[in-house]
């Protein structure tokens, strides 16, 4: 069978797999983003204790790789009682391993904002909440906007390491068509050329965002 009556025969098949890849790949994202930003102003509280715990948990994750962590949330919590799907345990240890990396985003885009702008809110009766919402925050995006979105797009491939815990996902699928159609090169090379449609307009924007352009 050509290439091109292979895809014609499981394109939807594959598509439909990457709109799976796409919503794992999502929801891995929101827990990094919403964590990260906790982690971050948890790094910059100055509260030693707290600086120390996330400073291990930052640590760990960025030190270990994310396919040993998926294992262990997905079979080694297991083993304990504690049990999730394969698709929530990709998504759960994509995201906290997402979240690792965005912190030192956020922390470093935080840090750029010159510490003058919130001495002087401060000074006028702004609570730090308040500063950090109207002031630090909105001035640190613009920073913080490009190296997100490389941890975006590499989350976005990072995808492919949860078929080998049976998540559905984009490449769980290209194994089961490889097994059933015997053509494992034709197939792969399909998948990724899919990566990469979803990733360049990705890498696009990044550059496009980026503060020196």
């Amino acid at each position: 069978m050509s290439a091109l009556e292979l895809w014609n025969e499981i394109h939807l098949e594959l598509l439909a797999a990457a709109l799976a890849s796409i919503k794992l790949a999502l929801g891995a994202l929101t827990i990094g983003l919403v964590l990260g930003l906790f982690l971050a102003l948890a790094r910059l509280s100055g509260k030693g204790w707290l600086w120390r715990a996330t400073g291990i948990y930052i640590e760990i994750f960025r030190g270990t790789p994310a396919l040993m962590q998926l294992f262990i949330i997905y079979f080694g919590l297991a083993a304990i009682g504690i049990t999730f799907s394969s698709l929530q345990a990709a998504i759960i240890g994509l995201g906290l391993n997402a979240s690792a990396y965005l912190s030192e985003v956020f922390r470093a885009g935080i840090q750029a904002v010159p510490k003058g702008q919130t001495e002087a809110a401060l000074a006028i009766g702004m609570t730090r909440t308040q500063v950090m919402v109207w002031i630090v925050l909105p001035q640190a995006v613009r920073v913080m906007l490009a190296p997100a979105g490389n941890i975006a797009i590499s989350l976005l491939k990072d995808t492919s390491v949860a078929s080998l815990i049976a998540a559905p996902d984009l490449m769980l699928r290209a194994q089961d068509l490889s097994s059933q159609y015997f053509q494992p090169l034709e197939i792969y090379l399909i998948v990724g050329a899919m990566y990469f449609v979803l990733c360049f307009p990705l890498s696009l924007l990044v550059r496009a965002v980026e503060p020196d352009r």
